[in-house]
């Protein structure tokens, strides 16, 4: 059974930084996908980053490129996502996801697994 489990969320004022991390256990990822999604309330939820463990291609929305980057660490089986910047429409649930489908890297039903979210609330 894979789990996810997110840390680092919180609360920041606009312009500021945070990182959240994942921590992966119960497979071995080198295979997987790995990525970050985000909701706030009322919307639906987006993509946000991922990583590919295999080569380690990176991938962004581009509400967040410029400001967020998404590394992982293969030995350690965990996903950074290190967000700058940040503005008052980051506000959001952030979630870990992973996936084993090489395709739709940009789409949520495309993940197989997910954490249970962390609050990230950014202040104006």
């Amino acid at each position: 059974q894979v789990q996810l489990v997110e840390s680092g969320g919180g609360l920041v004022q606009a312009g500021g930084s945070l990182r959240l991390s994942c921590g992966a256990s119960g497979r071995t990822f080198s295979n997987y996908r790995m990525g970050w999604f985000r909701q706030a309330p009322g919307k639906e939820r987006e993509f946000v980053a991922a990583i590919s463990w295999s080569g380690g291609n990176t991938y962004y929305a581009d509400s967040v490129k410029g400001r967020f980057t998404i590394s992982g660490d293969n030995a350690k089986n965990t996903v950074d996502l290190h967000m700058n910047s940040l503005k008052p429409e980051d506000t959001a649930v952030y979630y870990c996801a992973a996936s084993t489908i090489p395709t739709g890297i940009y789409y949520s039903r495309r993940y197989n697994y997910w954490g249970q979210g962390t609050q990230v609330t950014v202040s104006s």
